[in-house]
């Protein structure tokens, strides 16, 4: 009975590994900006996920121990690649139908003139930016994952949010001074 048990949870992470797939590409992909890149370092992480399932020893940290993975997968080709750099090809989002043209249009710069913004920043605030604002982690967590201390995660968050702030602050809607007259 405890085999089968075993073997059950055995399938029960499994299947919960195809389902981080999504979020592990969208961090993938935030982290190196090429689908084709990320797609590969995703497969690698949950290849990589499988093979250790058993080192696993907690259930309920599975999150952080696949983006751990991620991280090192990332890390590995990172350091690979001598002459690494940026590619511009975004992803197209799709909206829904009852959106005008032009508001579909607006999103798309205002997304692409945030992603572009996110791909100035330095490697390591994207990566504690994106595990912190997209994927939600706790600070403690994404200490973990990159291996580095808390306190660094939160310097790194901050610089990375002021320079997306100022970078983007060209977005924020101008809003004119009206003059108001008292009419008696």
């Amino acid at each position: 009975m405890n085999l089968l048990s075993l073997l059950v949870g055995d399938a029960d992470i499994r299947s919960q590994l195809k389902e981080r797939r999504t979020r592990l590409y969208r961090v993938a992909y935030s982290w190196c900006h090429d689908r084709a890149l990320a797609d590969d370092l995703v497969q690698e992480a949950l290849a990589r996920g499988l093979a250790r399932l058993h080192q696993l020893r907690n259930p309920a940290q599975l999150d952080s121990w696949l983006f751990k993975i991620l991280h090192n997968c990332w890390r590995d080709c990172f350091r690979c690649q001598k002459g690494f750099q940026d590619v511009d090809e975004l992803e197209d989002y799709h909206y829904a139908h009852d959106d005008t043209p032009e508001q579909i249009h607006s999103r798309s710069q205002v997304v692409d003139r945030v992603r572009a913004a996110v791909a100035l920043l330095p490697i390591g605030q994207r990566q504690v930016l994106t595990l912190i604002d997209l994927e939600e982690f706790s600070y403690n967590q994404v200490a973990e994952i990159l291996e580095i201390p808390v306190g660094t995660v939160m310097s790194r968050l901050c610089r990375g949010r002021q320079s997306l702030k100022a970078t983007l602050i060209e977005l924020a809607p101008q809003v004119k001074a009206v003059a108001l007259r008292s009419v008696k």
